[in-house]
C-alpha cells in the first residue's frame, strides 16, 4: 500500500472509531429517553431529524451528483438493512436480556467476514480472522450471563438483527467507493426514517412524553449519532474493508461500558475490563495485517 493510501485508511478508521465512541457514549442517553417514547417512534423522530440535517447540509452539493438514481438506490438498500437491524433488535429485546442482545447483535463482527468470503470468494487475512475471534471472545466476557446459554425467541430475533447490521456494513463497503457519499448517506438515513414513520403506529403502541431529557436525546442522536455518524461511516468504508469496519464497530460496548461507569451508578467490573481489552486487542491485531492493497474486492 502506498503511503498516501495507507494514511487515508488510518484516518478513515480513526474517524470510524470516533463515530463508534459517539454511539457507545449515547447508549445511556438513549436508554433514558426510551422511558419517554416508544422505540419505533423514537427512531422515526431520530432518523427524521437526521434526514433534515443531511438534507440541509448537502442541499447545494446534490445538484451536480452523477448517476443520482444509482446512489439513491444504494442508499435505500443500505437503509433497509439499517432499519432491519434496529427493528429486529428492538423486537428481540422483548424476549431476551439486554446483555444477551448486546452480545448477539455484535456477532455481526463474525458474519461480515463470512459474508465477504461467501459473496466475493476472497477470504479475509488470517490476522483479521484472529482479530474477529478475540473480539467475539471479549464481547462474550462482557455481556454473556453464566449458566444461561440456551437460545430463546428473542435471541433468534436478535440474530436476524445481527445479520441485518452485517449486510449494512457489506452494502456500504460495496457502494461507498462507487456512488455519491452524500446521496448514499442521505438515502439510508431517510429510508430508515420513512419505514419507522410508517410502522410505529401499528407495530407498537405509540407513546411519547415530551421532556428535556427526550429532547436532548433526540438532538444528540439525530445530529451526532445519525446524520454525522452514518455519513462518516459511509465515507470511512471507502478506505477500509468490511471486516475491519465490523471490528471497529464491535468496540461500541466498550465505549458504552465506559460511559455507564462515568454517568450512572454502574459498578466497575473485572469482566467488563477483561472483555474490553480482548475486543481492543482484536481490533489492534487486525490493524497490524500486512498490506493487501488492490487485492481486496471491496477496497
Amino acid at each position: 500500500m502506498n503511503p498516501a493510501r495507507h494514511n487515508s485508511a488510518w484516518r478513515a478508521e480513526l474517524a470510524l472509531l470516533a463515530v463508534v465512541a459517539i454511539w457507545g457514549a449515547t447508549f445511556v442517553l438513549v436508554k433514558a429517553a426510551l422511558a419517554d417514547a416508544s422505540t419505533l417512534l423514537f427512531l422515526a423522530l431520530r432518523f427524521g431529524l437526521g434526514t433534515l440535517v443531511l438534507g440541509l447540509v448537502f442541499l447545494s452539493r446534490l445538484r451536480g451528483v452523477a448517476a443520482p438514481k444509482r446512489s439513491l438506490a444504494a442508499g435505500v438498500l443500505a437503509g433497509l438493512c439499517l432499519f432491519g437491524g434496529y427493528f429486529f433488535q428492538t423486537s428481540g429485546l422483548r424476549y431476551t436480556s439486554p446483555s444477551r442482545s448486546a452480545f448477539i447483535t455484535a456477532l455481526s463482527v463474525v458474519m461480515v467476514p463470512l459474508l465477504v468470503s461467501l459473496v466475493h470468494k476472497s477470504a479475509p487475512h488470517a490476522s483479521e480472522w484472529a482479530g474477529v475471534a478475540l473480539a467475539t471472545a471479549g464481547l462474550g466476557v462482557m455481556t454473556l450471563e453464566r449458566g444461561n446459554l440456551a437460545l430463546n425467541r428473542g435471541d433468534l430475533l436478535t440474530l436476524v438483527c445481527a445479520a441485518a447490521f452485517a449486510l449494512h456494513i457489506l452494502a456500504l463497503g460495496h457502494y461507498a467507493g462507487k456512488v455519491s457519499v452524500e446521496l448514499l448517506s442521505l438515502g439510508q438515513v431517510a429510508t430508515t426514517a420513512l419505514i419507522a414513520a410508517g410502522t410505529f403506529w401499528w407495530a407498537e403502541t405509540p407513546r411519547v412524553c415530551w421532556s428535556p431529557g427526550l429532547a436532548a436525546a433526540l438532538a444528540v442522536t439525530g445530529v451526532l449519532a445519525t446524520a454525522l455518524a452514518f455519513t462518516v461511516q459511509t465515507w470511512a468504508q471507502r478506505h477500509s474493508t468490511p471486516t475491519r469496519a465490523a471490528l471497529i464497530i464491535a468496540t461500541e460496548p466498550v465505549f458504552a461500558w465506559v460511559a455507564s461507569l462515568a454517568v450512572s451508578a454502574e459498578r466497575f467490573s473485572a469482566r467488563g475490563l477483561a472483555g474490553g481489552l480482548l475486543i481492543l486487542s482484536g481490533v489492534i491485531l487486525a490493524e497490524l495485517k500486512p498490506s493487501l492493497a488492490g487485492k481486496h474486492p471491496l477496497r
